[in-house]
């Protein structure tokens, strides 16, 4: 079974990081791409940022680059997202996905449907 727990989420200032990490399990996690995506309340989910499982390359949203970087430990079966700078539009549940094809690459990357592999979420909140 698939499993995929986020943790590290939590209460921070405006101008403040969070480190969230996502543990992977039930799957050969060095084959898939991994990606991070973050729901609002009353919002739909959307994609905040992909690496690969090929080369390590990684992809972000427009409104987090330069903020936020994901990165993945082969070896821990863990796949982290180091978010700096924070602003109170970056409040929401946060999510770990896992591309259940194998190396798919850039095709989708950042979209809800291809990915089957959810976490439960853990929860960011920046205030102003």
């Amino acid at each position: 079974e698939v499993q995929l727990v986020e943790s590290g989420g939590g209460l921070v200032q405006a101008g403040g990081s969070l480190r969230l990490s996502c543990a992977a399990s039930g799957f050969t996690f060095d084959d898939h791409d991994m990606g991070w995506f973050r729901q609002a309340p009353g919002k739909e989910r959307e994609g905040v940022s992909w690496i690969s499982s090929r080369d390590g390359s990684t992809s972000y949203t427009d409104s987090v680059k330069g903020r936020f970087t994901i990165s993945r430990d082969n070896a821990k079966n863990t796949v982290y997202l180091q978010m700096n700078s924070l602003k109170p539009e970056d409040t929401a549940l946060y999510f770990c996905a896992a591309d259940p094809r194998v190396h798919r690459g850039p095709y989708s990357h950042m979209l809800v449907p291809a990915y089957d592999y959810w976490g439960q979420g853990t929860q960011v909140t920046v205030s102003s």
